[in-house]
């Protein structure tokens, strides 16, 4: 049996994979949702402040260790494809796959504001003006949503080549929200890598939301419908 480690991307917690982990759970495996530093309903200014992109890779490394993970599936959303993609690099081989659920993947020196487009670029830009250092949600959306750590947007991510020694690395492409999606060409530059397996959902960003069986299903290897 499989063990998914769940990560959510910007402004979310475990929560977000609510409806998926029971789907995974069922079918035997073992499921383990993060919530990253700085999103914690507990978490003081200073926390969210000093949080990063490091720190959020070592949020991933630390539930390995304590867990005595091996064989991992890492599932990042959204930003997070940036917090799995550094902790893969600095897993010491722990890691058996990514899935990059509509999620940045990045290469050596990019970071989430460099890969994405204007349109978040200003989101991210607006949202911190408050504060500075707190990047507040975009206007609706889930009310559980919390001020994401500005830095782990901005950090530049190292790679040291590691990564590429994961056996099976997927980017899942949700083609229901094209006005806006930062991941169109990172779809094409994936699509030609043969070391890249490369899935369509017909679903907008939130897909473990809208179609949390899909996405279950692909997780668990099957189609995703």
């Amino acid at each position: 049996m499989a063990t998914f480690v769940l990560v959510p991307g910007g402004w979310k917690g475990a929560w977000s994979f609510e409806a998926v982990v029971p789907l995974l759970e069922r079918a035997g495996h073992t499921v383990h949702a993060l919530t990253l530093t700085g999103l914690r309903p507990d978490d003081d200014d200073a926390t969210v402040a000093a949080a990063n992109l490091d720190t959020h890779a070592e949020d991933v490394l630390r539930l390995l260790d304590r867990n005595h993970i091996t064989g991992a599936t890492l599932v990042g959303h959204s930003y997070a494809g940036m917090v799995i993609a550094a902790a893969a690099d600095r897993a010491d081989g722990r890691i058996s796959r990514l899935v990059h659920l509509d999620a940045y993947v990045p290469r050596d020196g990019e970071s989430c504001w460099s890969s994405t487009n204007e349109h978040f670029r200003k989101v991210f830009a607006a949202g911190a003006a408050a504060t500075g250092y707190a990047v507040r949600p975009p206007d609706g959306g889930d009310p559980r949503r919390r001020p994401h750590p500005l830095a782990s947007f901005l950090q530049t991510i190292r790679l040291t080549g590691a990564l590429a020694q994961v056996p099976r690395r997927e980017f899942v492409y949700c083609s229901g929200w094209e006005d806006r999606t930062p991941f169109a060409g990172l779809r094409a530059r994936l699509q030609a890598d043969p070391e890249w397996q490369v899935h369509d959902l017909p679903t907008g960003h939130d897909a473990m939301r809208e179609a949390p069986e899909a996405v279950a299903a692909l997780l668990l290897g099957g189609s995703p419908g």
